[in-house]
């Protein structure tokens, strides 16, 4: 199924160029919506790619010329779905061509990086290309038309390749319009750029662990408690790396912990801070200079939570294994 094809089965459902009354087309939308707005941004990058390859001419490339696109928002391919498709491509052969357009050194991918980078696994040498003529921002727009629109694109993938297709668009109201984005949802992707370093760092492996509100509230939360808010997350994200902390609770967590380290609270101090199972109060945590102690209400915890509770004290006090030198 080539790039049209593909393209047309996400836009089916879209009206013609005809239903659309002429005042609608060049009235602004005053909210645009993720969804709809997406559906609009898929039918125009669709028409952009009927001229493409209408005027694109095939051609068998050598690789060592290809270089991926600069836009593509995804960081991590799946090495086991990148084995199935080198399989196949090895049995029945490339069924559709990569795309790319000519640059001063070689060619550049427009779409295609998974058939790409199977054949670099098959250690082929060539590979069948449609080599078209586009210009940076039709480039950037069909690298993230198409993936953002995918479920299983991860939010930082989105913010890393909203960032760098930002230069191509005069103004960010203007990239939101284009890819048929709320500025609110815009913004949400880009908040990954507030995150400390070590957090991006980690998020480059494994983008998926933390996503987009997440994110949004822990730069938020940083930003208020300045530098103790940064020692906190410091200290706190990796039990988010390890799946001891919930991304979504981790926001919470480094404010709480701020806040503590702001008042400069002194250890003989006795601080008590309940917790609540929706409007019931289900325990309470003190801490004084001589223990720390969490009581949680009879019959507020099931048989499956209690079990957890135990395993997640175990191994916060389990030593953890030398490593071999």
């Amino acid at each position: 199924m080539n790039i049209r094809a593909r393209m047309a089965e996400k836009t089916g459902n879209l009206r013609s160029a005809a239903d659309i009354q002429a005042d609608e087309a060049r009235r602004p939308a005053s909210n645009p919506k993720t969804g709809p707005g997406m559906a609009g941004a898929l039918a125009a990058a669709n028409m952009r790619i009927q001229e493409l390859e209408a005027a694109g001419a095939h051609s068998e490339l050598s690789l060592s010329e290809i270089v991926p696109n600069p836009w593509q928002p995804r960081r991590v391919f799946d090495p086991a779905k990148l084995s199935e498709l080198a399989e196949s491509i090895r049995e029945v052969g490339l069924i559709e061509p990569v795309v790319v357009r000519r640059t001063e050194t070689g060619f550049q991918l427009v779409a295609g990086e998974r058939r790409f980078r199977a054949h670099q696994m098959l250690e082929m040498s060539t590979i069948r290309a449609l080599v078209v003529d586009c210009s940076d921002q039709d480039m950037a727009v069909f690298a993230l038309v198409e993936n953002v629109s995918r479920e299983d694109l991860a939010d930082y993938e989105i913010g890393q390749s909203l960032r760098r297709t930002e230069a191509e668009f005069p103004s960010r109201k203007r990239m939101a319009e284009a890819l048929g984005m709320s500025r609110a949802g815009l913004y949400r992707f880009l908040s990954f750029d507030g995150l400390p370093q070590f957090v991006r760092q980690d998020l480059d492996l494994r983008p998926r662990l933390l996503g987009g509100n997440a994110a949004q509230d822990l730069g938020a939360v940083i930003r208020k408690h300045g530098d103790a808010g940064l020692v906190a997350a410091k200290e706190l994200w990796p039990l988010v790396v390890s799946g001891k902390l919930d991304q979504g609770r981790i926001a919470g967590a480094v404010s709480a912990m701020a806040t503590r380290k702001s008042t400069g609270r002194v250890a003989s101090e006795r601080s008590i801070d309940k917790f609540f199972a929706g409007n019931q109060q289900a325990g309470s945590i003190t801490k004084d200079d001589a223990s720390f102690t969490v009581k949680i209400k009879a019959g507020v915890l099931s048989d499956a939570q209690e079990t957890l509770i135990r395993e997640l004290i175990s191994r916060m006090f389990t030593p953890a294994p030398a490593k071999d030198e």
